[in-house]
C-alpha cells in the first residue's frame, strides 16, 4: 500500500502546471484535490459550462468536439509524463463528460445542473456496461476520455427522458 501511495505521489510530482497540457488535463488544478479529484473536476467544469451556454448550440457542440480531440492528446501526453495511464488527477475527461451531460438540460436551472452532476458522477464512478467495457479495453488518451464521453451521453439521455416525461419541472 505504501508503494502504491508513494508511486501515485511521485506521479503527481511529475506534473508541471506551467505546462499547458498538464494544466488542462488536471482541470486547471481541480484534479489535484487530495479527496475525490474526479468529483472536483466535474464541479470545476460547471463554471465553464456557464460560459458555454452563452454560445449558440452549434458552437457549444463544436467546442465539446474540439475538447474531445484536444483531450485525447493532452490526457495521453500528461499520463505519459506522469508515468501512470489514468491518474486520478487527470480530469479533463470529467470536464467533457459534464459538458455533454449538461447539453441535455430542459432548462438552465441549478436544480437540473445538480441532477445532471449527480447522474454523471454515479455513472462515472459505478461504470456500468458499456462504460466499464470501454474503460478496461481502450488505452491511451482515448481510453482516458471514452468512458467519460459515454457516461456523459448516457447521463444526457437520462436527463432528456426525465425532462421529456416530467416537463413541468424538476421540483
Amino acid at each position: 500500500m505504501t508503494t502504491l501511495h508513494s508511486s501515485k505521489a511521485e506521479a503527481k510530482r511529475r506534473l508541471n502546471l506551467r505546462n499547458p497540457w498538464h494544466l488542462l488535463a488536471t482541470g486547471f488544478g481541480s484534479g489535484l484535490s487530495p479527496v475525490v479529484p474526479g468529483t472536483m473536476g466535474s464541479l470545476a467544469a460547471i463554471p465553464f459550462w456557464c460560459l458555454l451556454i452563452l454560445l449558440p448550440w452549434q458552437l457549444y457542440s463544436l467546442v465539446v468536439m474540439l475538447g474531445i480531440c484536444i483531450g485525447v492528446y493532452l490526457c495521453h501526453r500528461t499520463a505519459r509524463d506522469m508515468g501512470v495511464h489514468d491518474h486520478g488527477s487527470i480530469v479533463w475527461d470529467e470536464f467533457i463528460g459534464m459538458w455533454i451531460t449538461l447539453m441535455a438540460l430542459p432548462i438552465n436551472d441549478w436544480r437540473w445542473v445538480a441532477v445532471g452532476f449527480v447522474i454523471f458522477r454515479i455513472l462515472d464512478m459505478w461504470k456500468p456496461w458499456p462504460i466499464r467495457w470501454f474503460d478496461r479495453n481502450v488505452q491511451g488518451g482515448m481510453g482516458i476520455m471514452v468512458d467519460d464521453i459515454i457516461a456523459g451521453i448516457i447521463s444526457a439521455g437520462i436527463i432528456w427522458l426525465i425532462g421529456h416525461y416530467w416537463p413541468i419541472g424538476l421540483l
